[in-house]
């Protein structure tokens, strides 16, 4: 979507703008603060990453963490701050969830929005909820979290045939 006002060229100028602010803000975190962070992660400039404990974050490849989103890497009350906080590889982490620290998101996971990770997510699922739970199973998603064509396809083919049987 884009502005009715301004021209398409100038639109694409924007949009390579804010990808290079990403990409700056990234860099940022990675040099400064120390947290490893892959160089393609995609922050939302309104997620909240925890800089408490910035050495205890890692983020994998191909991975979105959408606005109001928090990733925490320390618990005050219990006076950890030596938490491991771990989002695996091509996840999609929902608007307005929380990470909670001492929490690994397994690869290709999509946390959905809303949902506070208590504990530890396995791989290839969905998870929903306060507290987050696994709702589905066995999922295969391409970069950024994004479900892949194949396995929609599987899923349209497991949909008509049980249509079929009713």
């Amino acid at each position: 979507m884009r502005a009715r006002f301004i021209n398409q060229n100038m639109f694409m100028v924007l949009v390579r703008i804010r990808n290079s602010l990403l990409y700056a803000r990234t860099w940022y975190y990675r040099t400064v603060y120390g947290m490893d962070i892959a160089k393609d992660v995609r922050l939302s400039f309104k997620s909240r990453i925890d800089k408490t404990n910035p050495k205890g974050l890692t983020i994998g490849e191909k991975t979105m963490v959408t606005f109001d989103a928090i990733v925490l890497s320390h618990d005050y009350a219990s006076r950890r701050h030596a938490a491991r906080t771990v989002i695996g590889t091509h996840c999609f982490i929902g608007c307005g969830s929380i990470i909670l620290p001492n929490v690994t998101v397994g690869n290709h996971v999509i946390v959905a929005a809303g949902s506070v990770v208590t504990t530890d997510v396995p791989d290839n699922c969905i998870v929903a909820g306060n507290p987050a739970k696994v709702i589905k199973t066995g999922i295969d998603t391409i970069a950024y979290g994004m479900l892949s064509e194949e396995y929609l396809a599987t899923q349209d083919a497991i949909a008509e045939k049980t249509n079929e049987q009713d």
